[in-house]
């Protein structure tokens, strides 16, 4: 059985390491856009989404774009939040990102009609706690969607990935290299998913696999 507390401490990337991620990530939105457009088409107008981990904002502004939803991104790092905002403010749209624990959320309970986490669950340094807070927030009948990455992608997916990114040889290289070294270590397998649900009270789940990762439906 997989364990609910890892030893990596789930630190957020600060500095010029979450400067550089944001960089790269954000010279193609086109992912993100598609996302987005895809969650706004199962809301109803005004609808109160939570993104967690939303690191420099690029899907929840997408989001912001598409209707009018009342959209927070909560993020353990400093340098994402001071980015998200920026660029919240650039593109004239609103969402409250603010700094906080996917494990501890500063939400009242049934506050939030759709959750969305995409390539940050596998950071969680307390992976049940973490989904555990997403149910309890999330109003119920609602639907939380996590996005990530599968322990048991192979290299060559990876590549084919990376690939599809508008990058630099360099930049490449360091993701390749970020990929195979850490991100993998952290990722959890079909089982370990499995095994985190069945600990919470969601009353719901699909898990459905992608080239590189796992897209995971859960409901209240």
């Amino acid at each position: 059985m997989p364990s609910a507390v890892k030893a990596y401490k789930g630190l957020g990337m600060e500095g010029w390491v979450a400067r550089w991620y944001a960089a790269n990530t954000g010279k193609d939105l086109s992912d993100f856009t598609a996302q987005a457009r895809k969650l706004a088409a199962s809301l109803a107008p005004g609808a109160a989404v939570l993104e967690i981990a939303p690191g420099p904002g690029y899907f929840a502004i997408e989001l912001a774009r598409t209707g009018n939803f009342r959209i927070t991104g909560l993020d353990i790092s400093a340098t994402f939040v001071e980015l998200a905002r920026n660029n919240a403010a650039a593109a004239r749209v609103e969402v409250d990102f603010r700094r906080g624990d996917a494990a501890h959320m500063p939400f009242e309970a049934n506050t939030f009609d759709a959750i969305f986490c995409r390539a940050a669950f596998k950071n969680f340094s307390q992976p049940v706690m973490a989904l555990q807070e997403m149910c309890r927030v999330l109003k119920p009948g609602a639907s939380a969607t996590i996005i990530d990455l599968r322990k048991d992608v192979s290299k060559e997916a990876i590549d084919a990935e990376v690939a599809t990114l508008k990058q630099s040889p360099l930049n490449a290289w360091f993701t390749r290299w970020t990929f195979r070294l850490m991100l993998i270590k952290r990722a959890y397998t079909r089982d370990s998913f499995v095994d985190f649900i069945r600990q919470t009270e969601f009353t719901d789940s699909d898990i459905r696999e992608t080239r590189t990762g796992f897209e995971i439906s859960l409901r209240k």
